[in-house]
């Protein structure tokens, strides 16, 4: 191997969160090289399973970031184009901690994104990979971060607005979901651009 290739860096990059109806969308960036076993794609994942490798890939990734769109960015944006600015600071913030564990700043890194969009205004070389996360090792591994980070975020949002739920589908357009919002409403952070919960304002 070239000395070029070793000190080339991948970046892994993946959202969650872009079909909920309420709730922001969130994404993560990991470098990690060390290799974990039954890391896959975070939606194939039972939730104890993705517990477990959510720690082992912040103990062993050599930086990570998350970054977040929140629901009034997603209506004014559209959701690709908020679920792209969460990418944009999921690697800010990872280069953040890169600079803050490694000393120096990131160099030599190559963006491996999911799905059909590469994330506008970074610096990185990329390549994006439709169902990147059932693929690629580093996307897979940001697909399990930023989908336990959401996730939590949810409930924590449930204790703030009990009567949608929202611990139990973390947003997600489930009958019950929608059968929530049409009693109640649109809460604070519900989408109001999206189809089941424009209507009902």
């Amino acid at each position: 191997m070239r000395i070029a290739e070793k000190l080339l860096k991948i970046i892994g990059v993946d959202e969650a969160g872009r079909g909920p109806l309420a709730g922001p969308v969130v994404s993560a960036a990991v470098i990690i090289e060390e290799r974990i076993d039954g890391i896959k794609d975070s939606k194939i994942l039972p939730k104890r399973k993705r517990e477990i490798l959510f720690y082992l890939i912040q103990e062993k990734s050599i930086a990570l970031g998350v970054g977040i769109a929140n629901p009034e960015e997603i209506d004014q944006f559209n959701i690709l184009n908020a679920s792209l600015l969460s990418m944009k600071r999921a690697i800010k913030s990872l280069e953040l901690c890169y600079f803050y564990h490694c000393n120096s700043p990131l160099e030599n890194a190559i963006v491996l994104v999911d799905g059909l969009f590469k994330i506008p205004d970074i610096s990185y070389p990329q390549v994006a990979i439709v169902k990147g996360d059932n693929k690629i090792f580093e996307i897979s591994a940001a697909s399990i971060i930023a989908k336990v980070v959401r996730d939590r975020m949810m409930c924590s949002f449930g204790k703030r607005y009990p009567e949608y739920e929202l611990c139990t589908h973390k947003g997600y357009p489930t009958k019950r979901h929608r059968e929530l919002v049409k009693l109640y409403g649109p809460s604070p952070i519900h989408r109001r651009s999206f189809k089941g919960v424009a209507c009902e304002q």
